[in-house]
């Protein structure tokens, strides 16, 4: 199976680039280019590709209300988000927003074949440096442990660990010999304590 795609840079030499490096691949091909994100929007439609490359920076319309417009109307076609800038905002929204994948232009060619492959095969590929990047600040936060404003009672030690093993407020309440609504009360009192918004927390 040949995996169908479409460019979508407003520089000429960056899709000419994508082009020799895609269709080096005898399972890929380009089957077309869009210097613009209403361009590639208006292309995406008529070719019905299997993937998308998008530039976030593009005129007329940016890449990421182009990976929205794309995932919301087109869910068969498989966006991947091609950028120069690495800026963790992005990497959010275009994720967020249904980009099966996140590269930075300076990627290896064979990377950028990983992910067209991998985004046509219904998986999804962000940049090694971006994921390392990801990774360590996730390693940091789970390093900071988050100190209670007040101590714990033994009876809200109690049902935050009962919490924790994913009991309900119902089956919590059987537990501790307690009502329903005496478990909401302690509930209420533990995310204040602990600065959270709910029982995930």
């Amino acid at each position: 199976m040949t995996t169908r795609i479409v460019l979508a840079d407003d520089q000429a030499s960056i899709r000419m680039g994508f082009r020799r490096i895609l269709e080096a691949e005898a399972d890929l091909q380009v089957v077309g280019e869009a210097d613009n994100g209403v361009a590639a929007l208006v292309a995406t439609r008529s070719l019905e590709p299997d993937v998308l490359l998008a530039d976030i920076r593009m005129p007329e319309m940016d890449g990421l209300e182009l990976t929205r417009e794309i995932t919301r109307s087109m869910p068969s076609v498989r966006v991947v988000v091609v950028t120069t800038f690495d800026l963790d905002e992005y990497v959010h929204t275009a994720l967020h927003d249904g980009a099966c994948g996140f590269l930075l232009k300076r990627s290896r060619s064979a990377v950028l074949v990983e992910a067209v492959r991998a985004a046509a095969a219904g998986d999804s590929m962000i940049s090694p440096e971006i994921t390392t990047r990801m990774l360590s600040r996730f390693r940091h936060e789970r390093r900071v442990v988050r100190r209670p404003s007040e101590p714990l009672t033994s009876r809200e030690q109690e049902v935050a660990r009962l919490v924790a093993e994913g009991l309900t407020n119902s089956d919590i309440g059987a537990e501790l010999f307690i009502s329903t609504g005496t478990v909401k009360t302690h509930l209420a009192r533990l995310q204040k304590k602990l600065g959270v918004q709910n029982r995930v927390g």
